[in-house]
């Protein structure tokens, strides 16, 4: 019998009870994720990067429910400013493959000195790349709102939230880079109070200056800014200190911190690959949403609405499909390349069965949903014809994600990088231009353009998967 069906066969005599494997996860586990039963190994990596992607949901939904309040302007300001954003968490995205990889891999590997050298290096090219992108987009703010076709006046009032946000991305990048090294190590819990405390001010300040609650400041739009980029900065120091001082598989030490080039660029390869797969991706929708922004700011504001939704409904999704990751890398370094298989499959199957169910309620519940956000009647009839037409796509999208990074936690970030190129700019977007401008269907032409490429993401990167080249990957 294979690792793999010795794995799943062993899981029914596993002394831990499901309630003790839960508690073990939430505060922490040093289990051998190569050698444990391949079940209990992705509950106890999932349930914290849920609760972690949950907490960073929360971050899409807190801030347009605030800003909601002060009109269809401010939340156009904020879909438009989240739309280059995008961007900086698809180089966020690369960066932490990057670092889950190559961690992962050591790990697996019985290596934690050349876990610890591969996360010093990580956060090396963070430095470099956030203020790369702090420069241009302070620099560039009032171009790109001017290139992404917002209004005059939006321009005005978007430009000062523009600029707090691209300045500060630094927090973002090392929120996902950090994580990304815990998660590697299968350290997940540490992940989630990171994120939990980062959402936890920000749920605290953004309203605070977004009104001016207290002693606050009354900014508006711009204190969401000031309060995400606040509290995600906690976060992060909060990161720092957790990998310095709590990390239990690794330690770094000042001869970890020596700059080695050579691992260096070897680490900007593979992170820059995967931060072209997450340009690819995260720019089409960049492009989606130019072609809404030819309705008005109504159909823009209705649609950012409806995206955040949906974001908060699939980023605990990325829970699921990262403890694959895990999964992948750290059995692929200790060469069990079919353990790694199994624990995709389950993963995959158990995110559709879920995300069928979501889909459902939130076909159902759609308007009810939304009327939290805005009681617009054209901003309530976007939004939910948004979340009917997309939450079709739900069961596909659940499979689509755990196979989509498995090759990202076996270090093939090629394969996912030509399929979003495919799926998303070649396919796309034009069918989204074509069904809105040509077959008049208008924003629900770009709706039924995202269900029908999402759909087919999945069924084709599953039929990738299966081929097993991705065993092959050498990081």
């Amino acid at each position: 019998m294979s690792e793999a069906g010795r794995s799943v066969g062993a899981e029914a005599p596993e002394k831990n009870n499901w309630w003790s494997v839960g508690r073990e996860a939430l505060r922490g586990s040093t289990r051998d994720l190569t050698t444990s039963p391949i079940g209990i190994s992705l509950f106890i990596l999932a349930v914290p990067m849920v609760f972690e992607m949950f907490a960073e949901s929360l971050f899409a939904v807190v801030d347009i429910f605030f800003v909601a309040h002060l009109g269809a302007e401010a939340v156009a300001v904020v879909g438009l400013t989240e739309s280059i954003m995008a961007l900086v968490y698809a180089v966020a995205f690369g960066l932490a493959i990057g670092a889950t990889a190559t961690v992962a891999r050591r790990i697996g590997e019985g290596d934690p000195d050349g876990a610890a050298n591969s996360a010093t290096h990580v956060i090396y090219l963070g430095v470099i790349v956030s203020l790369v992108m702090s420069l241009l987009g302070i620099t560039l703010a009032p171009t790109l709102l001017d290139v992404l076709g917002a209004e005059p006046h939006v321009i005005e009032l978007g430009v000062p939230f523009m600029r707090i946000m691209l300045g500060g991305n630094a927090v973002v990048v090392f929120l996902f880079i950090l994580n990304a090294i815990f998660r590697g190590a299968g350290d997940a819990a540490i992940s989630m109070r990171v994120l939990w405390l980062a959402n936890g001010l920000n749920m605290i300040l953004s309203p605070c200056l977004i009104f001016g609650v207290w002693f606050f400041p009354q900014l508006g739009v711009k204190g969401a800014a000031v309060g995400t980029t606040i509290g995600r900065g906690c976060g992060v120091l909060f990161a720092f200190w957790s990998l310095l001082r709590g990390e239990k598989r690794f330690e770094i030490h000042a001869k970890n911190w020596h700059l080695d080039l050579k691992r260096l660029w070897s680490l900007a390869k593979l992170s820059s690959t995967a931060v072209l797969q997450f340009l690819v991706s995260t720019a089409s929708w960049s492009a989606l949403v130019r072609v809404v922004a030819g309705f008005g700011s109504e159909a823009i504001a209705g649609y950012i609405i409806a995206m955040r939704v949906v974001i908060f409904l699939l980023l605990p999704s990325l829970g699921l499909s990262n403890a694959a990751a895990t999964m992948v890398g750290q059995n692929l370094g200790a060469g069990k390349p079919e353990r790694s298989e199994a624990a995709v499959w389950k993963a995959a199957f158990t995110n559709t069965a879920i995300y069928f169910v979501l889909g459902l309620i939130l076909l159902v519940g759609a308007r009810v949903i939304v009327s939290l956000f805005t009681t617009d009647p054209q901003l309530l009839a976007y939004s939910e014809s948004a979340l009917h037409i997309i939450s079709l796509g739900f069961l596909f999208y659940g499979f689509g994600m755990v196979t989509e990074t498995a090759f990202n936690g076996a270090g093939d970030t090629w394969t996912p990088t030509y399929l979003n190129f495919f799926i998303f700019w070649v396919f796309e977007i034009p069918l989204a231009y074509v069904l809105a401008y040509h077959f008049e269907m208008g924003p629900q032409g770009v709706f039924w353009a995202i269900t029908i490429a999402f759909s087919a993401l999945a069924v084709v990167g599953g039929l990738m998967f299966k081929r097993g080249k991705w065993k092959l990957k050498v990081v």
